[in-house]
């Protein structure tokens, strides 16, 4: 069975939904049943008997245009682990840019930011280039970066502090830097942050990474091993933008794609498009005065 949730207005929506049925008879997935949640406002619901969730999911989004979306598997229940992607999904930014601003090359390493994210070049090697242009800059310019340009995207507080409240663990896991991640974290109130740490000497980056990497991997690994120390059947959402993200989001049972780049987005089975994070709230069947305010 797969149940989908979308974000529907009521202007339009039996048209597109008997387009969307029709599409979905098409290719082998009827529609059983069909209704708006009562507890959650614009959330329509559909189920179906059989399908494929991601082929589902392109074809709402096809009926639907750009909506904020899940689709999943059996009931749909509260996650009991939540692990994150940060930059340009927790926070609207992505630190390693806005600190490359600082030392006046942002345009040079945001390109390389972009086309990593995209899955064009080899994860590790585009962030050791990046870092290597920011030889030289005082460590001080982190703290300064942080204050002016690093905020919360809408919602984010909100998201973590109301699955908390519902008993779900939450893991920050970033190919980005601790020196950002772990004031993040205590900010919106994530248990674990995983990262890679920048090297420091003298009050300046080294242009080096000090430790491990923290990429793609990483990120696979730290739900596995969360979701492991749950033990058996615990539903887990995870969330990203970005290519390195596809494993994660592919091996949650919610995994959500924020404004997310196309293989980021075509690899998810949840998908936001509009700016406020509550939505996976409302997706996941969390009533408004459930949710704890950020």
């Amino acid at each position: 069975m797969l149940i989908a949730r979308l974000i529907a207005e009521e202007e339009g929506l039996e048209t597109r939904l008997d387009s969307a049925g029709a599409a979905l008879e098409s290719a082998g997935t009827p529609i059983a049943a069909a209704g708006m949640l009562e507890f959650c406002g614009n959330v329509l619901e559909l189920t179906m008997p059989r399908g494929d969730a991601l082929e589902v999911a392109d074809i709402l989004g096809e009926h639907f245009g750009e909506c904020d979306m899940l689709v999943a598997r059996d009931e749909i229940a509260v996650p009991r682990l939540f692990v994150s992607d940060m930059d340009s999904t927790m926070i609207g930014q992505e630190c390693i840019d806005e600190l490359a601003d600082y030392a006046g090359i942002k345009d040079r390493v945001a390109d390389i930011t972009e086309r990593a994210m995209r899955g064009e070049l080899d994860f590790e090697a585009a962030l050791r280039e990046r870092v290597g242009l920011l030889e030289g800059l005082a460590e001080a310019a982190i703290d300064q970066c942080l204050d002016e340009r690093i905020r919360p995207v809408p919602g984010a507080r909100t998201l973590v502090q109301t699955l908390k409240a519902h008993g779900c663990r939450t893991v920050l896991v970033t190919g980005g830097f601790h020196h950002f991640a772990d004031p993040v974290a205590e900010q919106l109130g994530f248990e674990r942050v995983v990262g890679n740490r920048l090297a420091v000497g003298e009050g300046r980056l080294t242009g080096g990474l000090a430790g491990p990497v923290s990429d793609a991997s990483t990120k696979l690994a730290t739900l596995e091993e969360e979701r492991a120390a749950l033990g058996d059947g615990a539903r887990v959402l995870a969330s990203g933008d970005g290519a390195n993200d596809i494993p994660m989001i592919g091996a949650a049972d919610y995994g959500f794609a924020y404004r997310a780049k196309p293989k980021a987005r075509a690899a998810a089975n949840g998908r936001v498009s509009s700016e406020d994070l509550t939505v996976i709230l409302s997706l996941l069947g969390i009533g408004r005065e459930d949710w704890t305010q950020g």
